[in-house]
């Protein structure tokens, strides 16, 4: 019967030989066996034998005494294969010394013969190496070269209990992290989409020498042509001119006057904006008609029907109103901690002031180069472009500060945002204002698809498509990305991405998207465009009759662009109420407002017709 010391993990085959084990237990160790060796030198044949007759005697035998008896295992196995499952509790390093003693393992048989001449004798010498570092016999094998030190033992102790322990514990399997996101810093030194800033900066420099170019000619044509055309340039210089210059300075004049009485009465000018524009454009279209002339009746007739639009429109969100002057009201408070924040929209309104005065100089000498119609349309659109973005170049600045008062408190320089719109943000200003314009085209066009019955097959394709379309514009790019632009210098597609999932995030999505701030900015441009339309073709129409039609759409177009450019300021801070807002819901300087409405919402007492932004459920009819 085979016998099993647990506490030295050695295996006795018959009594007498366990007999003889105990025996060489009470012996002393040698000193000379005390001494640590390398662990890369090999036990010798004398070791070996030592280390068999101590029976791997652990340095506490009393603790052990009682564990000699209980580990008979029985023999596994037919052919004579004895695998013992012999786990020892204070197993030590098993590093180089494993290597080694695998590499110098020695039958048992033959370690028998030597020492005492006992027959069919075996052990495991593979589990010599788990020994702890303190047993007698883990210091014979070492004590060729190592010598040990007072300190040692114990440390290696302790890193052997460690390393037991990390052992028998599995590891658990650990996820992969995502990789660490960079921190946001309000103090970006990039720019932005600078592709878009190069496009037009090129653009730019293409116009000046355009506009230059035209200058001269119209100069030319007064100088040196001859008597006709000079009689012409002088007709338009006297009765074209200077309508567009008082338009001008009319628009300027009334872009400041909407700001003010947006910033002193917000919910009354809400109200008075609908309709006022309702009243002017209305006007503007009988005005033209009654000249009964086929070009000032085509224009009129734009008018009349824009105006019918627009008491549709005014009847349609007349609910909103009431949630949308209070918004307004709230987010205008930070203005007045700012004495310097309409500077931006000075300097903005007085570059925009000279650029048309040279621009009309350029559209008068176009008329003696090649082809007028198709140079004017050029200048035209390089005027939209240039116009709008001035106005987002004010979008960014004031929502830089009214952000930053937001986020962090902060009551930071206007002149500074100005500078940094001016020149690290440009590029997002100018993505944008290629982009927003027609995104909010597309809005409207939605809107009006989504009132359809869809009973018409082709029209229900296409306001499937349009759908489809604008489910993807305005997760890519939309207006509220201009908030993120001024406050952490992204770029235009990545910070309207952004800034659309926190609405989604914070189920707000419902709540922007029926917002009229940006229609009443809208309807107040129409609205100061539709009075420059009313003096000026009433002005006209007395002194020359055939620039009636042109300079009316001039006009419309140079008020609507200087109006856009000053209601930039309080359409940024309603935009910095909802987006900073998303971003911390929590922040002091909110109230409850929003929250209330989501409440009003989730419980249907407040029912909100959406933006569509994907398919449409259409039920069978029966």
């Amino acid at each position: 019967m085979k016998t099993t010391n647990k506490a030295s993990n050695v295996i006795f085959t018959n009594p007498k030989t366990q007999q003889q084990h105990y025996s060489l237990r009470k012996k002393k160790t040698p000193p000379s066996l005390l001494s640590t060796p390398s662990p890369l030198s090999p036990p010798s044949q004398h070791q070996k034998l030592i280390f068999f007759q101590m029976g791997a005697t652990e340095h506490v035998v009393g603790e052990r005494e009682n564990e000699i008896e209980a580990g008979m295992r029985e023999k596994e196995g037919d052919g004579g294969n004895k695998e013992e499952r012999v786990r020892d509790l204070e197993r030590g390093e098993v590093g180089v010394e494993e290597r080694e003693v695998q590499s110098n393992h020695v039958d048992v048989d033959d370690d028998d013969n030597v020492g005492h001449g006992h027959d069919h004798e075996e052990f495991n010498v593979s589990r010599f190496h788990r020994l702890n570092p303190t047993n007698p016999l883990r210091i014979v094998i070492n004590s060729s070269t190592r010598v040990a030190k007072p300190s040692q033992p114990t440390n290696q102790s302790q890193r052997s209990h460690t390393h037991t322990q990390s052992r028998s514990v599995p590891t658990p399997i650990e996820t992969p992290q995502p990789p660490p996101q960079q921190p946001v810093t309000l103090n970006s030194r990039r720019y932005t989409n600078r592709i878009s800033l190069f496009i037009f900066a090129l653009h730019q420099l293409l116009a000046i020498a355009l506009v230059c170019f035209l200058v001269f000619k119209g100069i030319r044509g007064l100088i040196q042509d001859s008597d006709s055309v000079k009689r012409k340039q002088k007709n338009v210089l006297k009765f074209f001119l200077p309508q567009v210059e008082v338009a001008t300075f009319m628009s300027i004049i009334l872009a400041f006057i909407w700001q003010g009485a947006i910033r002193k009465w917000p919910t009354f000018m809400i109200h008075f904006i609908l309709w006022c524009t309702f009243i002017m454009s209305l006007a503007a279209g009988i005005l033209l008609i009654c000249f009964q002339k086929a070009p000032t009746d085509g224009v009129g007739v734009c008018f009349i029907a824009f105006a019918i639009g627009n008491g549709l429109y005014g009847c349609w969100v007349s609910h909103r109103i009431k949630f949308c002057c209070k918004v307004l009201s709230l987010s205008l408070q930070p203005v007045s901690k700012f004495s310097d924040l309409n500077k931006p929209t000075y300097n903005m309104l007085g570059v925009g002031f000279l650029w048309i005065s040279l621009w009309i100089l350029a559209v008068i000498g176009a008329l003696n180069f090649y082809f007028p119609p198709l140079i004017i349309i050029v200048l035209v659109l390089s005027l939209m472009w240039t116009t709008e973005v001035m106005r987002n170049v004010v979008n960014i600045t004031v929502s830089r500060v009214i952000a930053l008062y937001y986020l962090r408190g902060m009551q930071s320089s206007t002149q500074f945002c100005l500078l940094r719109a001016l020149t690290r943000n440009l590029g997002s200003a100018c993505l944008g204002s290629l982009f927003v314009p027609a995104i909010e085209a597309l809005r409207i066009v939605a809107r009006g698809l989504n009132l359809l019955e869809g009973e018409d097959e082709f029209m229900f394709c296409c306001a499937r498509c349009c759908l489809r379309v604008m489910d993807s514009i305005f997760r890519n790019g939309n207006s509220w990305a201009y908030v993120q632009i001024a406050a952490y210098g992204k770029g235009f597609v990545n910070a309207s991405q952004d800034t659309w999932s926190l609405f989604e995030k914070e189920d707000m999505v419902p709540i922007v998207d029926a917002d009229i701030t940006s229609s009443i900015c809208f309807l107040t441009g129409v609205c100061s465009g539709s009075i420059c339309v009313i003096v000026v073709a009433a002005w006209t129409q007395r002194v020359h009759q055939s620039f009636t039609a042109t300079l009316s759409l001039l006009t419309f177009l140079i008020g609507y662009l200087l109006t856009r450019i000053a209601m930039a300021v309080p359409h940024a801070c309603v935009s910095c109420y909802y987006v900073c807002y998303a971003e911390n819901p929590d922040n002091r300087l909110f109230d409850k407002t929003i929250k209330d409405r989501q409440a009003l919402l989730k419980t249907g007492r407040e029912v909100v017709v959406p933006t569509p932004r994907g398919l449409r459920r259409y039920t069978t009819r029966s």
